[in-house]
């Protein structure tokens, strides 16, 4: 294995803060139109990261322009270091979020969708930096890293380590040849059906600017509004509306591309895909039963309720139309659970991800049959494909690590002072990316009372999740920076 080489890493984070520098001089006009005395704010931090665009390119100095697997990764998480300070800029200089530490965490929970917030009157911030946090929310969505891959032929660099490092899910299907053409096909579904769902919403009645925000995090499964209630302040057509979007949004986006060409069979056969219908169908009707059960609310709106829950939740989308916490103890416990559930693989939902569970329990039944017929040769088949074992390894350290990450950052957030069901909640709605937990981080709450230190440690492990653990923790084993 060769030495890492830094040029060609800081040939694409010169790319990511030239997009990022253009992602905010977007936001000026906004300043102008709603007077909110901004420009200077944005200007300015356009203008920065145009200045670390040009230090980073004068360090692209390799002329080797291909990029290996561990450049790839390193990429990816100095890329998201590097996105995480720039995207602080406009927060920070404007002054809108007086705490350090807030801004920070208000920036990394936006840019993993993770939708988590520490605004108590979301209503009374400027809307040129809600209009940003809804933008960098959208940015994270698919991916800045795979809008990169599309632009990285420009810069003469092969995207396709980089492609693997980002992209959620333990797999990648290839919708085309080359890299450059997926990543291009990914992101005009991605736009297509943002813009779809911002025109939808503007017929609904909605205005322009609250239909763009929320066109914007709805696709992204981020859950960032612009209003204080969140979903609960609009109607039944508004809600119902953005359930569809969600479920569209835990996805995975190779099975659009392929509706989108008439593929109608490929489709059909997604395992994930039928898990992933049927499990929001009973979990929608056993919750709606409960919910009627125990609330003085029709059965219409208990449905709602509880469908665009059990929605926000799976995809880790995060808005909110009622407190799931205040039905029953039990269905608190089942929505707790369902923080580690995530939507499909390959789609822009964070959270474990359902193949990962089907692969897991498939594999365990298995098991038994191979106990009993040791000399069997008894395989794992997903979509009517063997499962490789070594993908079946990946995913049973996947869950491990997960597990892991999850018990040993409650107990960190617990030493700083959180209680243990605050903790628990706070980490699994952190690590899956979803946004509302538990206790007292739950849907109607946010994490402006949580101390600072265990507002950096669920910064951390938001990260962690949206990068789906192993690309931070490789880094930072030895086997990664040796040379061989």
């Amino acid at each position: 294995m060769r030495t890492i080489r830094f040029g060609a890493i800081m040939r694409v984070l010169s790319a990511l803060m030239f997009i990022i520098a253009i992602a905010i001089s977007l936001c000026i006009p906004l300043s102008y139109i709603f007077e909110t005395q901004n420009q200077f704010s944005f200007t300015t931090s356009a203008l920065l990261c145009l200045l670390m665009s040009g230090l980073f390119k004068l360090g692209a100095i390799n002329k080797d322009k291909t990029v290996n697997k561990r450049e790839g990764y390193l990429i990816v998480a100095l890329a998201w270091l590097a996105l995480w300070a720039s995207c602080t800029l406009p927060f920070l200089l404007s002054g809108s979020i007086s705490s350090f530490t807030d801004v920070f965490f208000e920036t990394i929970s936006g840019l993993t969708t993770t939708g988590a917030t520490i605004l108590t009157d979301i209503e009374s911030m400027p809307k040129d930096i809600l209009f940003w946090r809804s933008f960098i929310q959208w940015l994270g969505g698919m991916g800045i890293i795979v809008l990169t891959v599309a632009l990285l032929p420009l810069l003469g660099i092969g995207g396709i380590e980089l492609f693997v490092a980002e992209a959620p899910g333990p797999t990648s299907e290839k919708l085309h040849p080359r890299i450059k053409d997926t990543a291009k096909a990914l992101w005009f579904i991605y736009l297509g059906l943002t813009v779809l769902l911002f025109v939808l919403l503007m017929f609904t009645g909605m205005n322009w600017y609250d239909s763009i925000n929320h066109a914007l995090t709805t696709l992204a499964t981020g859950g960032f509004s612009t209003k204080n209630n969140s979903m609960a302040y609009y109607g039944a057509d508004v809600q119902y509306l953005i359930t569809v979007f969600m479920f569209l949004a835990g996805v995975n986006y190779s099975l659009h591309y392929l509706t989108l060409k008439g593929k109608w069979k490929k489709v059909i056969q997604s395992d994930e895909l039928k898990v992933y219908f049927m499990l929001v169908v009973v979990l929608t009707a056993i919750i709606t039963f409960q919910v009627y059960r125990v609330s003085d609310i029709t059965l219409e709106q208990a449905f709602r309720d509880s469908i665009f829950q059990i929605v926000s939740v799976i995809t880790t989308t995060g808005y909110i139309t009622a407190d799931y916490t205040s039905w029953t103890e039990g269905l608190t416990v089942v929505f707790f659970i369902m923080l580690f559930i995530g939507a499909c693989a390959g789609s822009t939902a964070g959270g474990i991800k359902l193949i990962r569970h089907i692969v897991f329990f498939k594999n365990s039944i298995l098991e038994f049959k191979r106990i009993l017929h040791p000399r069997g040769m008894i395989r794992l088949k997903m979509n009517k494909r063997v499962v490789p074992p070594r993908i079946l390894t990946h995913i049973l350290v996947f869950l491990l690590l997960y597990i892991g990450t999850f018990v040993f950052g409650t107990i960190l957030v617990v030493s700083v002072g959180e209680d243990l069901l605050t903790a628990a909640g706070a980490v699994a709605t952190s690590i899956s990316n979803v946004g509302p937990g538990i206790g007292k981080v739950g849907p109607v709450d946010n994490f402006s009372e949580l101390t600072t230190a265990s507002k950096w440690i669920l910064s951390v492990l938001m990260l962690v999740g949206r990068l789906e653990l192993f690309t931070i923790y490789v880094i930072l084993t030895p086997y990664f920076w040796r040379n061989h």
